[in-house]
């Protein structure tokens, strides 16, 4: 479960996880606006635990959700198959199964090449002409299938307001709505969060680029002053002459020239901004000068939100905007950039739809996070920012109550270890302040995609992949990789022999076969073989047993058509793996690394997660104002639910069923 730090956010951050239906401006030519029989508005927050809840609500640390539950319902709500937020906003928001709208995991495999990227976004970049003129803006298309319950209750003349619900951007028209996109919103780089840090202390071997989003860098002084660089988006212009450079050089091989440019480029691509750093050692504050914006910050204090401009040349620029975190000025000094996020005044390309109202939102509130992942994960788990900033995440704090992690220590657990319980009675004076302001007679609700567990364990599935023959790798085993490598387009499955590889995994939990026919070089045919490699894989994974515990790791595997239906099947995996409470994929492994053992520590910050644990033991929880009919609520149900309760007819294809 998220909820951010006022400090570090605006005002929004009280709906920043929340879909509401509730009156809004009209902007519709369509259906005219009809009067719902009731309100219904929608709290969600992604990752709260019903063991937790019950726990503190016991305790009577939740009187809020306590007295809801009392009301009306709480319940465990089923979750999806994975257990991931993207999969499981997305069949809250269209009520279908992973089939029916494609999204079965954060990232999605292209075909022919086996590379991954983020799922749920199709992307076309701009066109410029003569190498300097733009003819053709960016775009992003969703491939996200299904249709939004608000999109449904749009066209039937009902009134909505949607905001920052996962898998929501690219986003779509809402007839008689306003709806402002969430994950994966990327930042100015198109990461899903690259931050800066710059330090005196750093040493040569720490520059450059981290294994999980982030870019670091020596602080250099002289008199006084530094001069570092903001690491930037790549210049549109220059991606666009490499492209056309590397497509002749499939024709055929490059001139010295052009093998030269194409160096060239790859180099000098990153449009950096540049800007000064004063600092005297024992002051305990630093000066600095970036574009427009003066700072003087010291040490533990963070900025406002600091506007940049990057210049690819004359005619073509982006908006965006950071905030930055002096961490220590004395004897060294350590200098934080969170990701450079859209400037929702003037994106880029557009976050919200209407497409001018994230602007609406900014002049009403103020700036505000438009960045999908807004939280802090990659620079504690880098070891860059401490327990003190980052304490708003559950995913990081779970090593602080769980003395069975490798990562548990007993001093940060005396000093941190109330810190998810913080979260959810934050959580819980939301709860209460919203259902306050509610008109009598709204449906209220408040759900979570999924559940929490502790992340002990790493589980390498392309290791064992390769060690029990389905995967010929000839690569270097443990060299390590990071997500510039994924979003940066650098290396993927080195080393695999794909005309002797049957399956690979990629993302966290899916395993996919090499199929012939569908993959780029596929060896495995469709029918007997397929399902025979199915039962096979599925029955030895079952077994596998940790090591050093003798726990068994996987709790089940489910295979493909066991578990999905709908026209998009075809992109599904052929198994998607259950693990037990305790495992995850491990990090190197969904980054197409070869890792040298199967099970490893998880010696990371990131000490909880959910992500591809079974089903069965990942559930979210689901709260209302009112009874339900069935004691086992699904995610999938909340979108026929709602339209049931706004009078508006309930299409065909749904896969959840009413709950009232």
């Amino acid at each position: 479960m998220v909820l951010r730090r006022r400090g570090l956010s605006s005002a929004l951050v009280l709906l920043a996880l929340a879909a509401t239906l509730v009156p809004a401006c009209s902007r519709s030519s369509g259906k005219p606006v009809r009067r719902a029989r009731q309100r219904v508005f929608v709290l969600g927050f992604d990752g709260m635990d019903p063991t937790l809840a019950r726990k503190w609500m016991d305790e009577g640390k939740l009187p809020n959700l306590k007295r809801l539950s009392e009301q009306g319902t709480f319940a465990k709500l089923e979750t999806t198959q994975p257990s991931e937020s993207p999969v499981a906003w997305a069949s809250f928001a269209t009520g279908v199964n992973p089939g029916k709208h494609n999204i079965y995991d954060f990232l999605v495999r292209d075909l022919q090449t086996y590379f991954p990227d983020l799922a749920g976004v199709k992307k076309e970049p701009p066109v410029f002409k003569w190498g300097f003129l733009p003819v053709k803006p960016p775009k992003v298309a969703s491939t996200r299938g299904g249709t939004s319950f608000w999109v449904h209750a749009g066209n039937d003349g009902v009134k909505s307001v949607v905001l920052t619900v996962p898998m929501t951007w690219p986003t779509e028209h809402v007839e008689h709505g306003e709806l402002l996109g969430g994950l994966p919103v990327p930042d100015i780089r198109g990461t899903i969060g690259t931050f800066n840090y710059w330090a005196t202390d750093l040493s040569s071997f720490e520059e450059g680029n981290t294994e999980m989003g982030g870019y670091l860098k020596r602080l250099l002084f002289d008199g006084g002053v530094a001069h570092p660089l903001l690491k930037g988006p790549d210049n549109p212009i220059l991606k666009q002459e490499e492209r056309e450079l590397l497509d002749k050089k499939k024709q055929g091989p490059l001139s010295d020239k052009e093998s030269a440019r194409l160096d060239e480029i790859a180099a000098s691509k990153a449009v950096d901004i540049p800007f000064t750093v004063k600092w005297t050692e024992g002051t305990g504050h630093a000066e600095i000068e970036l574009q427009d914006t003066k700072l003087d910050l010291k040490a533990g204090e963070w900025s406002a939100w600091v506007p940049v401009t990057f210049k690819f040349n004359a005619l073509v620029r982006v908006q965006g905007m950071l905030q930055l975190h002096v961490i220590t000025a004395d004897k060294e000094l350590q200098i934080y950039a969170s990701p450079v996020n859209l400037d929702p005044r003037k994106p880029p390309i557009p976050i919200s739809a209407p497409a001018d109202f994230s602007k609406t939102l900014a002049d009403q509130i103020g700036l505000y996070r438009t960045i999908g992942w807004a939280e802090a994960t990659w620079p504690l788990n880098e070891g860059r920012l401490d327990e003190s900033d980052c304490m708003y995440d559950a995913n990081r704090a779970w090593r602080l109550i769980d003395p069975r992690h490798p990562m548990y220590d007993a001093a940060l657990a005396a000093k941190y270890g109330d810190s998810i319980e913080k979260i959810y009675r934050r959580a819980d004076d939301l709860v209460g302040r919203v259902q306050a302001r509610l008109p009598p007679g709204t449906a209220f609700f408040v759900m979570s995609d999924h559940g929490f567990h502790s992340f002990r364990r790493g589980v390498n599935l392309n290791t064992w992949l390769m060690q029990n023959g389905y995967m010929d790798f000839h690569g270097q085993e443990g060299a390590k990789k990071g997500l510039a490598d994924l979003f940066g387009r650098g290396r993927f499955f080195e080393g695999v022999d794909w005309s002797r590889t049957k399956a690979y995994a990629v993302g966290l939990g899916q395993i996919y076969f090499n199929l012939r026919g569908r993959e780029g070089q596929g060896i495995v045919s469709s029918g007997a073989e397929y399902t025979a490699l199915q039962d096979e894989i599925a029955a030895k994974l079952v077994q596998l047993e940790d090591p050093d515990t003798g726990e068994p790791v996987m709790r089940a595997v489910y295979k493909r058509d066991d578990i999905y239906k709908g026209e998009y099947i075809q992109y599904a995996p052929d198994l998607q793996v259950g693990f037990n409470d305790g495992y995850r994929v491990g990090w190197q492994d969904t980054l197409g690394q070869i890792n040298r053992t199967v099970v490893e520590n998880n010696n990371r910050k990131w000490s909880g997660d959910h992500c591809a644990t079974a089903t069965e033991i990942s559930g979210g929880v689901f709260f209302a104002n009112r009874k339900i009919a069935t004691p086992s609520p699904g995610i999938m149900d909340l979108s026929p639910t709602i339209l049931k309760l706004l009078d508006v007819p309930l299409p065909a294809d749904l896969d959840g069923k009413p709950l009232l």
